[in-house]
């Protein structure tokens, strides 16, 4: 298994959206469902228009876990949602295949994969994959609101280190100090 890393930036998060949209609007819609829930992406991807489409709310059960989870959809979310699911059937998938009855299957988890570590090779970040919009949404959630127990509630996660060390802000505490290390200058 690859090790794969949050988008920190803001802008190189801009930037791998806008490849998505040109790209394909699924993969878009994928990856900002991905950016603003935490969900992981088998759970995305079973995802059909009935379930988004003029919610409040989406609910579901975890496919790893298989714990019911249901959260507001964040208004950004919600506006790409609307306008993508216009015109769309209530059973279609949201990320639908490719394949001969493209409405009948989501696209795979490896396929999900490809596609963003493409869009990551595209815009220079490398490290990209599907577990990326899962640490991406926690890093900027902890980020915003520095609160640990409820970021490791929503990830189901066992203790606050687990969740730390998920989302990069361990490492990011441990490369500023090693950067700033130095032998010079001091006795």
């Amino acid at each position: 298994m690859n090790f794969v890393e949050p988008i920190r930036s803001k802008a190189q998060l801009h930037d791998i959206e806008d490849w998505l949209k040109k790209y394909n609007a699924k993969y878009f819609v994928m990856f900002e469902i991905g950016i603003y829930s935490g969900l992981r992406v088998s759970d995305i991807l079973k995802l059909r228009v009935e379930d988004v489409n003029h919610k409040t709310h989406i609910k579901i059960r975890e496919k790893k876990t298989g714990k019911y989870k249901a959260f507001a959809i964040n208004p950004e979310l919600k506006a790409v949602l609307d306008q993508y699911c216009r015109g769309r059937k209530a059973g279609e998938f949201l990320v639908p295949s490719d394949a001969k009855f493209p409405r009948q299957k989501p696209i795979s988890r490896e396929r999900a994969y490809q596609v963003l570590r493409e869009a990551g090779e595209k815009n220079r970040l490398p490290g990209l994959g599907t577990h990326s919009m899962r640490k991406t949404f926690g890093y900027h959630y902890y980020k915003r609101y520095k609160d640990v127990a409820e970021l490791m509630k929503i990830f189901n996660h066992s203790a606050p280190s687990v969740t730390l060390r998920y989302i990069g802000i361990e490492q990011d505490g441990i490369d500023k100090r090693m950067s700033a290390l130095s032998f010079r200058g001091f006795d």
